[in-house]
């Protein structure tokens, strides 16, 4: 049976890659079993020190599968949703920053599968929203969490009452993407800076993930003494002893995440 997530691998950096053209790369359970399959697989990979999300076609994830949840009950509705919480969780707590190259649609589903990467990449074509209103239902992959710590809870409340897609300059506006590219240099871009990101020492990257993650939503003091006592730690590392050497020496470091 053929995966519906390619994943493939340059160097240190991975990609993932949604392939389901002909149903706009819609996160049926199939889907989402598959993505959390090449998560699992990327979180075992300590090579791995950057990784780029996208998908195939014109939809990075056009959203789920409307026509496989219209007859689910209330209790497989509710088996779907955790399915999809338990895959999405699982990206942000993978060691290595995950960057969504946002190709075309990013709707529903496909914006919170967006939302649960580090950081959004998007074309310019991209179109983002969470209509699940439309439908009589809520976001239920993370959007009424996710999308108001990413854009502020005003905004959110007006994307998730509304329904309403987006462009991708509103989205840049809002703070819901980084930066927008032309269509054909989406994928490039996204891959350069998951390169760079890579190039940095990655037991450091990965403490400042978790930290940022973990501390965002902790009193200040308490989420500095998180920070203070990573800090310390990474002078236990030989990844530190080389950064600091390199820099030293004038010359490059050779990083190797111990």
């Amino acid at each position: 049976m053929t995966s519906f997530v390619e994943v493939t691998h340059d160097g240190h950096v991975g990609t993932l890659t949604i392939n389901r053209p002909d149903k706009l790369n819609a996160l049926s359970q199939e889907v989402l079993s598959d993505l959390s399959s090449a998560i699992e697989a990327l979180a075992a990979n300590d090579g791995v020190w950057a990784a780029v999300l996208t998908g195939t076609g014109k939809a990075f994830v056009a959203g789920a599968d409307i026509a496989a949840m219209k007859d689910m009950t209330e209790g497989e509705g509710l088996e779907f949703g955790a399915l999809g919480h338990r895959v999405f969780a699982a990206i942000e707590n993978l060691r290595c920053p995950v960057i969504a190259a946002v190709n075309g649609f990013a709707l529903g589903g496909g914006c919170e599968l967006a939302l649960a990467c580090d950081f959004i990449y998007a074309s310019s074509k991209a179109k983002f929203g969470q209509p699940e209103v439309n439908l009589g239902i809520i976001p239920g992959f993370g959007g009424t969490q996710r999308l108001p710590r990413r854009v502020g809870s005003a905004a959110a409340r007006e994307l998730i009452y509304t329904g309403k897609m987006i462009n991708a300059a509103e989205a840049l506006r809002l703070g819901l993407a980084n930066a927008v590219f032309e269509p054909d240099d989406l994928l490039a871009a996204a891959m350069k800076t998951a390169a760079e990101i890579a190039s940095k020492g990655p037991l450091a990257v990965a403490a400042a993930k978790r930290l940022i993650r973990d501390g965002v939503d902790l009193p200040l003091p308490e989420a500095n003494r998180l920070e203070q006592a990573a800090f310390g730690e990474a002078f236990g590392t030989e990844d530190q002893r080389e950064g600091m050497g390199a820099f030293l020496e004038k010359r490059a470091p050779a990083f190797k995440g111990a």
